[in-house]
């Protein structure tokens, strides 16, 4: 509950020069009783004297206390931002939330991590990814000081797990016909930087998904649209033109249907299916557009672990009718497109297997719903497993090396406790073994 995050802030305050930045993620009013946004309040108790600023679990929403909309400048004749909304109560006061542009009017005053802390954090994250059996991870949207760091590790022999990397694109689409993506020929490369992340909307569940028609629960509210059509065009038409895999971020049918609609028109007079373009989540898609993945060889990068986190509340937002096409990994894999499957870590839990899971089953870890949440769209458990190996190595251009065990490929493994198996066993099987390169990474202790 949020008096449980500000007793985390606080015990974060403890401590700390008076002024420094106070910084978390995680929180989901969705869980909350009543389930609605905080406001600036609760964090100004506990932290007066802190600027504070926590991201919203999907990374859409910021929860912050009023030295940081102090520090912001924000006031009430602050306006929104294009793609962007200040929360504000009935007196048209800014409340402390910040959905997805408006987050940039704070977190663009935080002051930048130094390499040491990029390192740290990075080491920290390789770590829990390798104990979790991963062997290699897509990392969705960095700046060039995080590029740096990487590289410096990546020389130095000192990442345990492959990182295919992509750009932040907000800020450096512009520079690509100045940079060269980088090759990896024989796959055993363990930074790669070969794409770039743009967002076309917010979140479904702070209502920033861009819909087609309004939202089940606030019909005034169809959404953000964070760049529009025009920008979308022209981001992809860039990205084709300087040899770079472009992957934007689009949860909401209307958002899906206008990168689908940019992607269309940079493919005309290119092999658009060479360049693999992906679309990140595709969690709500419209009928007449789910046929244009495989059609356009476009990649739905999608996490099975958003349908069990979202399915309690996802029919309040899109109502029944819609998510007859939400969350769709059989209706994709049916139309014959690539689904790539991941985590969204640190939206969601990092483990494969809370992924296998939530494709095979749609089930909560107590197994409901029975049969689970619109259960026709259930994955075998040789289809999950191909989209969290196979289909990723393809959509990092290294099918040929990665995601398979077989002669020649590099030996990335990962061996675990037991088989796997299509049900609730998948979440107490453990990791035994994370081997990258033929080196071993993780070794679970016996008990």
């Amino acid at each position: 509950n949020p008096h449980d995050v500000a007793a985390h802030v606080a015990t974060g305050a403890a401590g700390l020069p008076l002024g420094e930045w106070i910084r978390g993620r995680g929180w989901d009013q969705n869980l909350w009783t009543p389930p609605e946004f905080p406001t600036h309040a609760l964090l100004d108790d506990v932290a007066p004297d802190h600027p504070v600023a926590l991201r919203r679990v999907d990374g859409h929403a910021l929860w912050v206390n009023s030295a940081a909309l102090a520090v912001a400048g924000i006031t009430r004749n602050t306006p929104d931002p294009v793609g962007g909304r200040i929360v504000r109560d009935s007196a048209g006061e800014a409340t402390g939330i910040l959905v997805d542009n408006a987050m940039d009017l704070v977190e663009k005053k935080i002051p930048v991590d130094s390499p040491a802390v990029i390192e740290r954090k990075i080491l920290a994250a390789t770590a829990a990814a390798t104990a979790a059996g991963l062997t290699a991870v897509h990392e969705m949207g960095i700046t060039d000081e995080v590029v740096d760091v990487y590289r410096r590790l990546a020389a130095e022999g000192r990442l345990s797990l492959r990182v295919y990397a992509l750009l932040a694109g907000e800020d450096l689409i512009a520079t690509l016909p100045q940079r060269r993506p980088d090759a990896d020929p024989d796959g055993t490369a363990f930074f790669v930087l070969r794409a770039v992340k743009l967002f076309a909307d917010g979140a479904l569940g702070s209502r920033g998904a861009a819909l087609l028609a309004p939202y089940e629960d606030e019909p005034a509210n169809r959404g953000l649209v964070l760049l529009d059509d025009a920008q979308l065009a022209a981001a992809a038409q860039l990205a084709a033109a300087s040899g770079w895999q472009l992957a934007i971020h689009a949860i909401g049918d209307r958002a899906n249907r206008s990168v689908l609609d940019a992607y269309e028109a940079a493919g005309k007079g290119r092999d658009l299916a060479a360049l693999r373009f992906r679309i990140e989540h595709a969690q709500v898609l419209s009928p007449e557009d789910l046929p244009r993945f495989a059609a356009l060889g476009v990649a739905a990068s999608m996490q099975p672990t958003h349908a069990t986190s979202d399915m309690g509340w996802a029919d309040e937002r899109l109502g029944k009718e819609r998510l007859y096409g939400a969350y769709a990994w059989r209706s994709i894999v049916d139309s014959g497109a690539h689904l790539v499957a991941g985590s969204d870590f640190p939206v969601e839990e990092v483990s494969p297997l809370l992924g296998l899971y939530a494709a095979v089953t749609r089930q909560d870890s107590d197994g409901k719903p029975d049969g689970g949440f619109f259960p026709a769209q259930r994955l075998s458990l040789d289809e999950a497993i191909h989209a969290f190996t196979v289909a990723p190595a393809w959509a990092a251009f290294a099918e040929g090396q990665r995601g398979r065990i077989v002669p020649g490929a590099v030996a990335d493994l990962t061996v675990f406790d037991r088989d796997l198996a299509a049900d609730q066993r998948l979440l107490t099987t453990k990791v035994d073994l994370t081997v990258v390169g033929g080196r071993t990474v993780y070794q679970r202790r016996q008990e």
